[in-house]
């Protein structure tokens, strides 16, 4: 049968292991994919130890909000996709159930796309969580324009390098946040127009000096906690706070006072919305396309090393996404 990644209890990496589940047939409006790859994300950890956003019935919960594949069966009824098609999971809400770090797993067939030409499978597999979420915040929320100055936070990160990439593939600025001064060479080859590092720089005043005294437009905050009140301090005023993370449990302070406009993003509100899941779709294949818009990929492990793949993970070293490729037995 295949193999699945379960876990029965909470914990560290040791408690993932790798069972045989049977294959589940699609219902009408289904679509069952054979996994080829799969990325790891922060949401995987904290679910895995019982940090998650919501309770996770245990035993035998399954982990995975990311992946790409290929179409195995459709379910009765199921149009608009065809058997063998490469195709990337676009949502996965319910990941203790159905979630892509399995050989297989059946889904809505609204909850996937057909995998932009010109990504190889590791690629495929790290690509929509961290540019859906960039797109959905900064485009379908904050409405982030051509010339527009945008500070993001976390910007090492995948959806801190996506940002970057969309906000410059858009013409806007990308002033990426980061609080290693090491980081910077690696960050402005990702694509930011300039780096400002905590360990060394004020953070409200290199962001004035950065944008002639004016503030960011745009804040798109990936960390929260109190840190964010110099994020409220760093934005022009009339401007944009986007959080749309969670790095830091602590509050946030209150935005009360000021005159920005300011947003808790979920990517969910927008990946279960099929049209603004087909905008997202039809972007990202256009930055595929020319070049502009491709995942950085850091490490590559085996289903067998998936315990591995989340210690990885723990460290915090790594630069660009974690990847889990999955070969079927034969």
């Amino acid at each position: 049968m295949p193999r699945v990644v379960v876990f029965d209890e909470f914990g560290g990496p040791d408690v993932l292991h790798v069972v045989e589940d049977p294959v589940v047939e699609p219902a009408p409006g289904e679509v069952r994919v054979r996994i080829e790859a799969f990325a790891v994300n922060p949401l995987d950890e904290m679910v895995r130890s019982g940090a998650g956003f919501v309770p996770v019935p245990l035993p035998h919960a399954r982990l995975g909000i990311e992946g790409t594949g290929v179409v195995d069966a459709l379910g009765p009824g199921t149009t608009g996709l065809r058997v063998g098609e490469p195709v990337i999971l676009a949502a996965v809400p319910d990941a203790h159930v159905t979630g892509s770090y399995a050989e297989y797993t059946t889904l809505p067939a609204s909850q996937v796309i057909a995998r932009p030409a010109g990504l190889g499978i590791p690629e495929a597999a790290a690509v929509w969580v961290g540019y859906s979420t960039a797109y959905g915040a900064l485009v379908e929320k904050a409405g982030m324009r051509p010339g527009d100055h945008v500070l993001i936070t976390a910007a090492s990160g995948a959806v801190g390098r996506a940002a970057m990439s969309i906000a410059r593939y858009i013409g806007a600025v990308p002033l990426a946040l980061t609080r290693h001064t090491g980081k910077k060479d690696e960050l402005l080859a990702a694509g930011a127009a300039a780096v400002v590092a905590t360990d060394r720089m004020d953070v409200v005043e290199s962001v004035r000096d950065l944008t002639a005294g004016a503030g960011a437009d745009i804040v798109l905050d990936m960390v929260g906690g109190p840190g964010q009140q110099q994020l409220l301090e760093a934005a022009r005023p009339g401007g944009t706070l986007i959080t749309a993370g969670f790095l830091d449990p602590r509050p946030a302070p209150s935005p009360e006072g000021t005159t920005l406009r300011t947003f808790r993003y979920r990517g969910f509100d927008h990946t279960l919305d099929a049209v603004v899941v087909q905008r997202m779709a039809a972007f990202l294949n256009a930055g595929v396309r020319l070049g502009a818009l491709r995942p950085a990929i850091d490490e590559v492990f085996t289903l067998d090393n998936v315990v591995e793949a989340h210690r990885h993970l723990e460290k915090g070293v790594h630069a660009g996404k974690i990847v889990v490729t999955v070969r079927p037995r034969r």
